[in-house]
C-alpha cells in the first residue's frame, strides 16, 4: 500500500458514508457504503484479511474517496445510486438478468382490466407474479377472464357508458360494461374475486369453469366444452404448486447464498399467495468484505431490477442489522417487508432447497464465470495494452451506418460497459442532412450529434472511454475530423469486417488478431450488435413508411389513429381483416371511421391477396 493511501486512511471519520475506490486509470472500480468509514475501509487494507476477491480488487487501488451521510439508511441509497450511475467493475450489477410477466390490475379505474406487463411501475396499480417455470401468464389471464366474466379491451370505459358491445359479450365472456350492462359495484365484485384468486384462493375459479364446462356440454356447444376442460387443466397444474403448511397469504423470496471465497452464486426461490413460482439463479464475483455485506448489496441490486418486493424475505445466512435493509425498503418502495434467517418449518425447508441449489450452481458455474471474465473484463485489460489505450476501456460505444440506396439513413450506437452490453444505453439516429448513400457524411452527422451532447454536459450521455466505429480508414479519418473540430481527447479506432482489421490513430498500418483471441471476439461481438441494431431499426422505419403510406389512404384518418391501430393490431394485414366491431374496441376509433377502415379494405381488398 503506497503512503498516500495509509495517509488517507489514518484522516478517515468514523461517520457512515460512502466510499468509493479508484482504479489505475481513475476509473470506479468498486462503491461501498459503510456504518463507520474509517473502520470499513481500513479492512481492505488490514493484512489479516484472507479473502481472495477482496485482496484481487485491493491491488488494483490506486486512490479512493467517501461522502459522509446522515445515516447508514441514507449510505445505502447513496451507494446504490452511485453504484447504477458509474457500474463499478466489483460490484454486483445483475446484468443480463431475464425479466417475467406480471399481471396488473389497476383499481383506480372505473372498470379495470387485468393485462400482462413486464415491468413494475410505482403508479398504485396491484401486480401479481411473476409468472415462471411452467406456469403460463397468457393461461392465467385467460381463465381470470373466462371465470369472472371482465373485460380483455382497452377501451376507455366510464359508469353510464353506452358503445355497442363487442363479440366477447354475446359469448358470454364479459359482462359488457361499455353498454351499460353492469353497474361498477357488479363489476368491481367480479374484480375483487379475481384478485383473490390471484392471491391464492383458486375453489371459486374452479367451481365456476366446471359448472361453464357442464352447461356447454350439455347444449351441445363442445367446442366451447372443450376450451374449458383446457382451461381447468391449466388450473390444476397451478394448484399441484401449492406448498400445503404456507399460508396462502403469505408471499416470499427465499433467498441463499453460496460462496468459496472469490465466486459467489444465489438461488432464489419465490413463492406467491402459497404457490411456488419457480426460481432464479445469480453467480458473480464482487468485492464485499464479507458474505453479509454480499447478501446486502445483492438484495439492493436485485428489487432495484424491476423485482417485486414480497411481504417476507427469507434468508439462509443472518444479516447484522435487518432493520437498515426493513427501513430502506419501506423508505424506497412504501412496503414493509419482514427479513429472517428461517430456522425452523416449512421456511427452514424452503432455506435448505435453495441453499443445494445454490451450491450446485455454485460448482456448474465458476468454469462459465471464469470464461466469462476472460470473455469481457480480461479482454478490456489486454485490450488497452495491445492497442495503447490512454485508459482502461470501460465504456465502449460503437457506431454503425444502415440504409438501401441512402433511403431511411439510420445511424446506431451501442454501448459494452466491461465489456458486457448495457442495452439501456443504446441510442439511435436518423441521418437528416446527408444526401444519399455517403456512410463518411453519415457518420460524420452522426458523430458530430454525439459529441455535442458531451459538450453540453449531458447526464444522458456519459464521456465513453473507447470509440469503434465500423468500417476502415476512410470511416475512421472521416470520425477523426469531427474528434478534431471538437478538441475531443478519447480513444478511436476502426473495425474492418472483411478482414476483421483493427485500424488505429497511431500507425498507418492495421492489426491483426488471431480469430481465437478473446479481443477480437469481444470487438466482433460488439460490432456485430451495432450492425444488429442499425438494421433493425432500418427496417423499422421502413416498414413504418409503408404502414403510414397505406394508411393514410383512408378519409379522416390521421396519424394519431394510424398509430393507435398499429399499435393494437400490429400490421396493415391484421387491421385489414378486423370486423367493424373489433376496430371500435381501439381507442379513439369511433363507428363513423371504424366503418370507413372497414369499407376501404373489403373494397380494396387487393391488400389481402
Amino acid at each position: 500500500m503506497n503512503k498516500n493511501l495509509q495517509e488517507k486512511i489514518k484522516l478517515l471519520p468514523k461517520n457512515p458514508g460512502v466510499y468509493v475506490m479508484l482504479g489505475q486509470s481513475g476509473e470506479i472500480i468498486y462503491v461501498g457504503k459503510a456504518k463507520n468509514l474509517k473502520n470499513r475501509v481500513s479492512q481492505y487494507f488490514n493484512a489479516g484479511v484472507k479473502n481472495d476477491k477482496v485482496m484481487a480488487m485491493v491491488a488494483s487501488i490506486t486512490d479512493f474517496y467517501y461522502i459522509i451521510t446522515g445515516s447508514e439508511a441514507d449510505a445505502l441509497s447513496l451507494e446504490n445510486n452511485l453504484i447504477k450511475k458509474n457500474k463499478p467493475k466489483y460490484n454486483i450489477l445483475l446484468k443480463d438478468d431475464k425479466t417475467y410477466p406480471y399481471i396488473k390490475v389497476d383499481l383506480k379505474k372505473p372498470f379495470p382490466r387485468f393485462e400482462i406487463v413486464r415491468s413494475i411501475r410505482r403508479d398504485g396499480a396491484r401486480y401479481f407474479g411473476p409468472f415462471m417455470a411452467g406456469i403460463n401468464a397468457k393461461e392465467i389471464l385467460e381463465i381470470i377472464n373466462s371465470a369472472f366474466l371482465l373485460r380483455s379491451c382497452s377501451m376507455q370505459i366510464n359508469e353510464g357508458s353506452k358503445k355497442r358491445e363487442c363479440l366477447q359479450y354475446h359469448i358470454k365472456r364479459c359482462l359488457g360494461p361499455c353498454n351499460g350492462l353492469c353497474t361498477r359495484d357488479e363489476y368491481m365484485q367480479k374484480v375483487h374475486s379475481a384478485i383473490d384468486f390471484l392471491s391464492g384462493n383458486d375453489d371459486e375459479a374452479q367451481e365456476i369453469l366446471q359448472k361453464k364446462m357442464m352447461q356447454f356440454s350439455e347444449n351441445e356447444e363442445f367446442e366451447l366444452a372443450l376450451s374449458y376442460r383446457d382451461k381447468i387443466k391449466s388450473l390444476s397444474k397451478i394448484r399441484e404448486r401449492k406448498i400445503t403448511s404456507l399460508n396462502r397469504f403469505i408471499s416470499c423470496d427465499v433467498i441463499s447464498i453460496a460462496s468459496d471465497n472469490i465466486h459467489s452464486t444465489i438461488n432464489v426461490l419465490i413463492t406467491r399467495g402459497g404457490r411456488m413460482q419457480g426460481g432464479k439463479y445469480f453467480a458473480f464475483e464482487d468485492g464485499s468484505v464479507s458474505l453479509n455485506d454480499c447478501l446486502e448489496d445483492f438484495l439492493v441490486r436485485f428489487y432495484d431490477k424491476n423485482n417485486q418486493l414480497p411481504d417476507e424475505i427469507i434468508l439462509n445466512h443472518e444479516l447484522l442489522d435487518t432493520s437498515l435493509l426493513e427501513e430502506y425498503f419501506k423508505s424506497t418502495y412504501g412496503k414493509r417487508v419482514n427479513i429472517s434467517c428461517a430456522k425452523q418449518g416449512v421456511r427452514k425447508q424452503l432455506s435448505d432447497m435453495a441453499t443445494v441449489n445454490a451450491k450446485d450452481y455454485l460448482e456448474k458455474s465458476i468454469s462459465k464465470i471464469k470464461h466469462k471474465e476472460d470473455m469481457t473484463t480480461s479482454a478490456c485489460e489486454r485490450l488497452k495494452k495491445l492497442l495503447n489505450l490512454k485508459k482502461y476501456p470501460k465504456r465502449m460505444e460503437c457506431y454503425d451506418i444502415s440504409n438501401i440506396s441512402g433511403v431511411d439513413k439510420v445511424g446506431s450506437m451501442v454501448v459494452f460497459i466491461d465489456g458486457v452490453k448495457a442495452s439501456e444505453e443504446y441510442r439511435r439516429f436518423r441521418i437528416k442532412t446527408v444526401e444519399g448513400a455517403d456512410d463518411y457524411a453519415s457518420h460524420q452527422e452522426m458523430m458530430t450529434r454525439r459529441l455535442q451532447k458531451l459538450e453540453e454536459g449531458d447526464q444522458k450521455f456519459p464521456t465513453p472511454d473507447l470509440i469503434i466505429i465500423d468500417g476502415g480508414k476512410g470511416q475512421l479519418s472521416a470520425v477523426k475530423e469531427i474528434f478534431d473540430k471538437f478538441k475531443i481527447d478519447i480513444d478511436l479506432i476502426s473495425l474492418a469486417e472483411k478482414q476483421e482489421e483493427i485500424f488505429t490513430l497511431h500507425s498507418d498500418n492495421s492489426i491483426m488478431l488471431e480469430k481465437s483471441d478473446y479481443c477480437l471476439q469481444l470487438l466482433q461481438r460488439i460490432r456485430d450488435e451495432a450492425h444488429r441494431f442499425a438494421i433493425t431499426y432500418h427496417r423499422t422505419l421502413r416498414h413504418k413508411r409503408s404502414f403510414y403510406s397505406e394508411l393514410n389512404q383512408i378519409p379522416g384518418i390521421g396519424k394519431k389513429k394510424i398509430n393507435a391501430l398499429l399499435e393494437r393490431f400490429g400490421s396493415v394485414y391484421e387491421i385489414s381483416n378486423k370486423s367493424v366491431e373489433q376496430l371500435l374496441s381501439v381507442e379513439g376509433i369511433g363507428e363513423k371511421h371504424a366503418k370507413t377502415i372497414y369499407d376501404y379494405f373489403h373494397k380494396n381488398s387487393d391488400i389481402n391477396d
